[in-house]
């Protein structure tokens, strides 16, 4: 049996576009004389379509998209994610289903069994799930259809806690599968590309037979799928790999338990990231994230203010790998506490990266907005709120020039500072996309310093990479004026964010006196009004702000 594993970007709500796109892979899979052409969950309305599966509209273009698909289908079957309805007069309206289509017609129809419910998932809003797991069968072969989630749930595999009671994968192999096939849109986080193929293999060995699995690419809102598409043969061992962060076509040859590559494919021993460097995947979801982010919103251009310092200088580099040097430009937005070096690293960055370079003070601004506020704050000396001033004129240079000129501003603000509130409202969180929000203030470190490696070249200069990170709002200032050392805020920060582990747990574990931990944790929550409010970030990590994190703002911080 030939297999064809179309990866495909798919745009929510494009159904022309995603249409095409299959249509395409559909073509080079018959000129491939393959049996099955296969494209990711919901590639035909994209995925996740969230609260636009309610509107009517939307399911039609879905279910016109889908008779269409099915009227062209011939000998090389498709096997397409899509939403259907639920025929039923109780539980939930849809179904995330695959469709299997040959000779004209709808040959089997597989619903996804396991909805995930956590992190960013919340696929139990919309989708009743199937009672059962389908098997079909094509080129004389019994085949098990299995949509994502589907194959996340192995007892043997996830010994601490299973989420769910059932596991279709063993259920299939149990009701005679002797191959089983995935279609996916499995987000990227670091780490991931690798637990998914030891997952796949767990499977494929315990049942003995091969497992073809179909992941979504792209970025779509804070989330970025990596592809990353794998054939693993009767003995869990990958044949056949699609490429990571990129549009790809595989064909495989399946035979019994046995997997032969065809074309397309990448070495069966490909580390499980981007040329065995973890911080060039991340770098790639990234870049990917941008690029998808701004195009599929209408944006061709991006615009970054540029401090001088560490976290502005890795998004300007970023964005210029996503939308290229002649698309971006940077603004240098000095006021009186704005050192000449940071001015002057702002410069050397931009030469570096080939962008349109722009110095604009705020201080006449400033000037004026500390005059006209005078009467009102007669009496009461200098405190945060004219550093929030400067930080609030730069917002709305910033957003003024996206305004007039149409860039994408892009926000710079990373992990650490949104955890703690270290930002400030209508200021430096003013803008459309917040491309580090999921990288603690190491990682952008060690990111940057990855960038420079890759550049082989100063890229980022190195007078910003060693000198203390500051937001120069008063004199002398630095962060660390009023945060811990990063190194141990970041350790910090994972166990109270990413582990939900109580403060005197995570001060033994790090060593932190456990009254600084209890204070960081209150800082935590009551930040949380803040981050409801900043630009979509890119998740990257296994618990990003954003949807995967519903903390309420009213309550009692620290608990």
């Amino acid at each position: 049996m030939r297999v064809a594993l179309g990866q495909m970007n798919a745009t929510v709500g494009d159904f022309s576009g995603n249409g095409a796109k299959i249509r395409a892979l559909w073509k080079e899979a018959e000129a491939a004389r393959a049996d099955l052409l296969l494209v990711p969950e919901m590639a035909l309305c994209g995925y996740p379509a969230r609260d636009l599966l309610e509107r009517p509209g939307f399911l039609h273009e879905a279910a016109r998209l889908l008779d269409d698909l099915a009227r062209r289908s011939g000998k090389t079957a498709l096997l397409a994610g899509t939403v259907l309805p639920n025929p039923a007069k109780t539980g939930k309206p849809l179904f995330n289903a695959a469709v299997l289509l040959r000779n004209g017609r709808v040959a089997a129809v597989a619903r996804k069994s396991l909805l995930p419910a956590y992190d960013v998932f919340d696929e139990v809003r919309h989708f009743e799930p199937a009672s059962r797991p389908t098997l079909a069968r094509l080129a004389g072969r019994k085949v098990g259809l299995t949509i994502c989630e589907d194959l996340w749930n192995d007892k043997d595999f996830w010994r601490a806690r299973r989420l769910y009671a059932t596991d279709p994968g063993e259920t299939l192999v149990a009701r005679g599968a002797d191959l089983i096939l995935n279609v996916a849109a499995s987000p990227f986080s670091e780490g991931k590309p690798r637990l998914r193929r030891r997952m796949l293999a767990r499977l494929a060995r315990d049942g003995g037979l091969p497992v073809v699995y179909l992941n979504l690419v792209g970025g779509n809102d804070e989330l970025v799928f990596d592809g990353g598409s794998m054939v693993l043969d009767g003995n869990g061992r990958v044949r056949a790999r699609a490429a990571l962060f990129e549009e790809d076509f595989v064909v495989v040859d399946v035979d019994g338990p046995r997997v032969a590559p065809v074309s397309g494919s990448e070495p069966a021993d490909l580390p499980d990231d981007a040329g065995g460097e973890p911080l060039e995947s991340l770098r790639r979801a990234l870049v990917l994230g941008i690029r998808d982010y701004a195009r599929k919103c209408g944006f061709r251009t991006a615009v970054v203010g540029l401090s001088g310092g560490i976290d502005s200088a890795l998004v300007g580099a970023l964005a210029v790998d996503a939308l290229g040097a002649e698309n971006v430009t940077g603004l240098a937005l000095p006021s009186r506490y704005s050192s000449e070096g940071s001015v002057a690293d702002a410069r050397a960055l931009a030469s570096a990266l080939g962008i349109r370079f722009e110095v604009v003070s705020i201080e006449p601004l400033f000037a004026a907005a500390r005059a006209t506020l005078a009467p009102l704050f007669a009496g009461r000396p200098e405190d945060v709120t004219e550093e929030n001033l400067q930080a609030r004129l730069r917002g709305m240079l910033l957003m003024a020039f996206s305004n007039k000129l149409g860039p994408l501003l892009l926000t710079t603000g990373n992990k650490s500072e949104l955890a703690v509130g270290y930002c400030t409202l209508y200021g430096d969180m003013a803008g459309g996309l917040a491309p580090i929000s999921d990288l603690p203030k190491m990682r952008v470190y060690e990111l940057s310093r990855h960038l420079n490696r890759r550049a082989g070249r100063e890229l980022i200069p190195a007078s910003t990479l060693e000198k203390a990170p500051s937001a120069e709002l008063r004199p002398d200032q630095t962060d660390q004026d009023s945060l811990p050392p990063y190194a141990l805020l970041d350790r910090i920060l994972e166990g109270l964010v990413a582990g939900n582990l109580p403060p005197a747990k995570v001060a033994r574990e790090t060593g932190a006196p456990e009254a600084l931990v209890a204070g960081l944790a209150r800082q935590i929550d009551r930040a949380e009004y803040k981050r409801q409010q900043a630009a979509p970030g890119l998740k990257v990590s296994t618990k990003a702000f954003g949807s995967g994190r519903r903390i309420p703002i009213a309550q009692v911080p620290g608990t």
